[in-house]
C-alpha cells in the first residue's frame, strides 16, 4: 500500500500483487504473514520493488506533488480470494499501527479475474484501481467497472495488432493453443471471431494444462498431423515459458510475437540489484526468496550452505535480475506515476477553483477516493523515462507493443530482438509497421517466410468458389469458362470479356480477338490470286492469237466482234476476283458483288448472242430465209447492250437502296472476328445472281437445240459444254455459299468465279486456238462450208 504524508496525515495507495509479500512503507509498518505454502514468484517480487522505486523517486521530486510525500503498503493474498480479502480489508478497517489516512487508489492486480472481481466490490466505493497488466477486453465496459484504469493495453488491441501481423504475412491457416484463465480463453476467443473477418481460419483451438500430460499430447497430436504451419498462443507468462521449453525438446522452433515495448527506467536496474535481506529485516518472505536465489539457508543446516545476506544478486539468472530491459515493469512505473499525478491536479487551486474540473479547491484533509478518480480521467503526462500518460472514456491508454523475434545465439542463448512496432497512435494503414533491415529468424534456420495456408489463392484466371463442408481459408478454385477471365488473385467470379476481345490462354487478360480475312499473304490467297492472273493472261493471249489471225474464216465466222468482246469480259471476270481478295473496305464490298454482277452478265449475253448468231446463221442457209437481216451485227451488238443496261440498273438499285458494307462477323468462331462483307440487301445480292443465272440457263438451252447442226457450225456444242461447266459450278456455289465458315465463304465465291470463267475460255476459245495454231489446214473457208456427217451430243 503507498500513502501520502503530511504532517500527521496520511493518504494512502494499496497495491495488490501476487508474490508472496507484505511490505509497508516506514510511515506504515504493517505484517500480514501467509501461512500457505506457494511458489515464489521472481517477476511479481520485481513488480513490489518497483513501486517501491517509484514512490521513493516521486518523493524525491520537488516540483511533484511539493510538500506531500508518498506512502505504500503492498499486500499479498496467497491466491485470488486473499487478495480480494486483503482489498476490502485494507480500504474498510481502521489501521492499528497508527497509520492515518484513507486508501486514495488500488494498484494492481496482475491478473484480469482477480482484477475484475475486485472492481466489482470496491467499485461502490469509488477507489480508483489502476493494473498494470490486466488486459482482458472485458474490463473496458464502464458500466460494469466504472473505476478501472490500466496502464497495459486491452487485449482488444493485441488481438488487432495479431490479426494485422498474419495478414503482414499472408497466414491465413493457424492453429491456437490457450492456457487456463480469463487472458487466454477470452482473448482466444476474440482473435478467432476478428481473424474470420479478415479472412483467417483457425485450424485447431486447444487447451494447454501445465500439469496435465493429456492436453499436451492432444497438443503435441495436433501440431504433427495439422497443416498449418504458424501457432498463436494465448498464454500467461509462465505457462509461456513452460510450454516453450517443451516445444523445444519436440524440436519445434522459431517464436515471434508482440511484447509490451521495451523502456529505458534510469537507476532501477541498480535499485533491484542492489536489493539485500537487511534492508527489510522483518520480512520471511524476503528471506525465502534469497534462499531460492542463492540455495542457501539462513539457519543452520547440513543440506545447504549458511546464507550471509551479503550476496550479490548479479551473480543470479532469474526474472527478478534480468535487468537488461524492462517492459511490465514500465507499466508499474506509470501506474504510481498515474495516482501522483492525479493526486497532483487535485490539489491545484486557482481563483479558488480547480483548473480541471472548475470546482472548488480542496485541501489535503478533504481529499477522497472519488476525487482522484475523477482526476485521473483528464491526467495527461509524460514520465521522467518519456512515456506519454493519458486516457480515453473507456480508461484505455495508448496501445503500443513491440514485434519481437526469439533467435538463437551462437552459445545456444536465446536473444528478444525487437522487430517491428504496433502503435495505435499512429495513421491508419500505419499502425503495424516492421523495422527496415530487420533480421528474422524462422523456424528451422530457414530464411524464407514460412507459408501457412490451407489452399494456395487462386491465381488469375480462376475463380474461388467457398466450400460450405470447410473453412472459408479452405475454398476450391475453378477454372473460368470459355470466354471469361479473371485478373485479380482469389476473384470471386469470372468475367466476360468484351464482345471484341478474347481470353489469352492463361485467361488472366483480355486480348483483341485477331481478325480473320482471305489475304493476299496467306497461300490460298496467293493461289486464287494466281488462277486469276492466268485466266487474265489466258485471255489476253487468245485475244492476241485472235487479233493476228482476225482475217482467218475461224475467227470471221460467227461474229468475231462478239468475240473479241467475249474475250474482254473474260478478262474482267478474271479480274473481279481480286476485288474479294484483301481487307474488306466500304468501296471494296460495293465493288466486288457489282463488278461481278455486270462482267458476267456481259460474258454471258456474248455468250447467249453468238449461240443466238449460230442458230441464226444455220435457218439462213434454208431457201427464202432473211433471218439474218433481223439479227445483224448491230443487233447483237445492242442486245448484249441491253441485257447487260439491265444488270446495271439492277446494281445501281442495290447500290442505292441496301448497298454492302464491310462487316465483324463475331458470331461464326468466338475467339476470332471474321471481317466480311455483308451483302445488305438480300434481295439484292439474289436478283444479281439469278439473272446471271437466267441468261446462263437461256444461253444453255439454245446451245442445246443447236447441238444438231452440222459439224460446221459446231460452235453451239462448245457452248453447251461450256455453260453445262457454267451451270454445274454456280449450281453447286449455293450451298457451299451458305455453309461456308469466314474467309472461306469468300474463297468458295473466288472459286466458283474462276471455274466458270476458266471453263468459258477453255470450252469456247482453245479449240479454234487449236486448230489456228496446230491444224491451219482447217482453218479455211473452203472447209468451213464443207458437210460432215451429224453427230448428237
Amino acid at each position: 500500500m503507498i500513502g501520502l504524508h503530511h504532517l500527521n496525515m496520511l493518504v494512502r495507495i494499496l497495491g495488490l500483487l501476487h508474490v508472496p509479500f507484505t511490505l509497508d512503507s516506514p510511515a506504515c509498518a504493517h505484517n500480514n504473514t501467509c501461512t500457505s505454502v506457494i511458489l515464489l514468484n521472481d517477476r511479481e517480487l520485481k513488480f513490489v520493488r518497483t513501486v517501491m522505486f517509484t514512490v521513493e523517486e516521486i518523493n524525491r521530486d520537488t516540483e511533484l506533488l511539493p510538500g506531500v510525500s508518498l506512502g505504500y503498503r503492498l499486500y499479498n493474498g496467497c491466491g485470488s480470494e486473499n487478495l480480494i480479502r486483503a482489498a476490502v480489508d485494507a480500504v474498510t478497517r481502521v489501521d492499528s499501527n497508527g497509520c492515518r489516512g484513507q486508501i486514495q487508489a488500488l494498484l494492481g492486480h496482475s491478473s484480469s479475474g482477480v482484477s475484475q472481481d475486485i472492481n466489482i466490490i470496491l467499485s461502490p466505493l469509488s477507489v480508483p484501481q489502476v493494473s498494470h497488466l490486466s488486459t482482458c477486453a472485458c474490463l473496458s465496459d464502464k458500466r460494469l467497472y466504472p473505476t478501472f484504469f490500466r496502464t497495459v493495453p486491452s487485449d482488444r488491441f493485441q488481438i488487432i495488432a495479431l490479426v494485422q501481423l498474419m495478414k503482414y504475412f499472408d497466414w491465413r491457416w493457424v492453429g491456437v493453443i490457450y492456457s487456463r484463465g480469463l487472458y487466454a480463453e477470452q482473448g482466444s476467443a476474440e482473435f478467432i471471431k476478428e481473424a474470420q473477418k479478415e479472412g483467417i481460419c483457425v485450424e485447431y483451438w486447444l487447451h494447454y494444462e501445465r500439469t496435465s500430460t493429456k492436453p499436451f499430447d492432444a497438443v503435441v497430436k495436433s501440431l504433427k498431423e495439422s497443416s498449418s504451419k504458424v501457432v498463436l498462443s494465448f498464454m500467461s507468462f509462465y505457462y509461456m515459458k513452460d510450454f516453450l521449453s517443451k516445444m523445444e525438446d519436440l524440436n519445434i522452433t522459431g517464436a515471434m510475437g508482440f511484447a509490451l515495448p521495451e523502456a529505458s527506467i534510469p537507476g532501477l536496474g541498480e535499485f533491484l540489484l542492489n536489493l539485500k535481506p537487511a534492508d527489510m529485516p522483518q520480512s520471511d518472505i524476503l528471506k525465502a526468496f534469497w534462499e531460492k536465489f542463492f540455495s542457501c539457508s539462513f539457519t543452520s543446516s547440513n543440506d545447504s550452505t549458511l546464507c550471509t545476506g551479503t550476496e550479490d544478486l548479479r551473480t543470479v539468472s532469474s526474472d527478478y535480475t534480468d535487468v537488461t530491459q524492462f517492459r511490465p515493469e514500465n507499466n508499474v512505473y506509470k501506474a504510481v506515476y498515474l495516482v501522483a499525478y492525479a493526486l497532483h491536479a487535485l490539489l491545484q487551486c486557482k481563483n479558488g477553483s480547480n483548473p480541471t474540473t472548475g470546482e472548488p479547491c480542496v485541501n489535503k484533509t478533504q481529499v477522497k477516493p472519488q476525487m482522484v478518480l475523477k482526476h485521473m480521467k483528464y491526467v495527461n503526462f509524460t514520465t521522467p523515462n518519456g512515456a506519454k500518460v493519458f486516457f480515453d472514456e473507456n480508461g484505455e491508454s495508448v496501445a503500443q507493443y513491440d514485434l519481437v523475434n526469439w533467435q538463437m545465439k551462437e552459445d545456444g542463448s536465446v536473444e528478444i530482438v525487437s522487430i517491428g512496432q504496433y502503435d495505435t497512435s499512429f495513421p491508419e494503414g500505419k499502425k503495424f509497421r516492421l523495422k527496415d533491415n530487420s533480421k528474422i529468424a524462422w523456424g528451422g534456420d530457414n530464411n524464407k517466410v514460412p507459408r501457412s495456408v490451407c489452399k494456395d489463392p487462386c491465381p488469375p484466371g480462376t475463380r474461388k468458389a467457398i466450400n460450405k463442408l470447410k473453412p472459408v481459408c479452405c475454398f476450391d478454385c475453378f477454372e473460368c469458362p470459355e470466354g471469361t477471365i479473371s485478373n485479380q488473385t482469389n476473384s470471386p467470379e469470372c468475367f466476360i470479356c468484351p464482345p471484341e476481345f478474347w481470353p489469352n490462354e492463361k485467361k488472366d487478360q483480355c486480348l483483341p480477338k485477331p481478325t480473320e480475312y482471305l489475304s493476299y499473304k496467306e497461300i490460298m490467297g496467293a493461289l486464287l490470286t494466281a488462277f486469276s492472273c492466268v485466266g487474265v493472261f489466258l485471255s489476253l493471249l487468245t485475244s492476241i492469237i485472235f487479233l493476228t489471225h482476225k482475217e482467218t474464216p475461224i475467227v470471221k465466222a460467227n461474229n468475231s466482234e462478239l468475240s473479241f468482246l467475249l474475250l474482254f469480259s473474260l478478262k474482267l471476270c478474271f479480274l473481279c476476283s481480286l476485288t474479294f481478295i484483301g481487307r474488306p473496305s466500304e468501296w471494296s464490298c460495293m465493288l466486288r458483288h457489282t463488278a461481278f454482277g455486270i462482267t458476267f452478265v456481259l460474258c454471258i449475253s456474248c455468250v447467249l448472242g453468238k449461240t443466238i448468231v449460230v442458230l441464226m446463221a444455220f435457218r439462213a442457209t434454208l431457201p427464202g430465209s432473211n433471218v439474218m437481216r433481223w439479227f445483224g451485227p448491230t443487233q447483237q451488238k445492242l442486245s448484249v447492250l441491253t441485257l447487260t443496261l439491265i444488270q446495271v440498273l439492277i446494281c445501281i438499285l442495290w447500290l442505292t437502296i441496301n448497298p454492302p458494307f464491310p462487316k465483324r462477323n463475331m458470331q461464326y468462331y468466338k475467339e476470332k472476328i471474321i471481317l466480311e462483307c455483308a451483302l445488305g440487301s438480300a434481295v439484292g445480292f439474289w436478283t444479281v445472281l439469278g439473272y446471271i443465272g437466267l441468261l446462263a440457263l437461256l444461253c444453255f438451252i439454245l446451245a442445246f437445240l443447236a447441238r444438231k447442226l452440222p459439224d460446221s457450225y459446231n460452235e453451239a456444242k462448245l457452248i453447251t459444254f461450256s455453260m453445262l461447266i457454267f451451270c454445274a459450278v454456280w449450281i453447286t456455289f449455293i450451298p457451299a455459299y451458305v455453309s461456308s465458315p469466314g474467309k472461306f465463304t469468300v474463297a468458295v465465291e473466288i472459286f466458283a468465279i474462276l471455274a466458270s470463267s476458266f471453263g468459258l475460255l477453255v470450252c469456247i476459245f482453245v479449240p479454234k486456238c487449236y486448230i489456228i495454231i496446230f491444224r491451219p489446214e482447217r482453218n479455211s473457208k473452203k472447209h468451213m462450208m464443207g458437210k460432215t456427217p451429224q453427230r448428237t451430243l
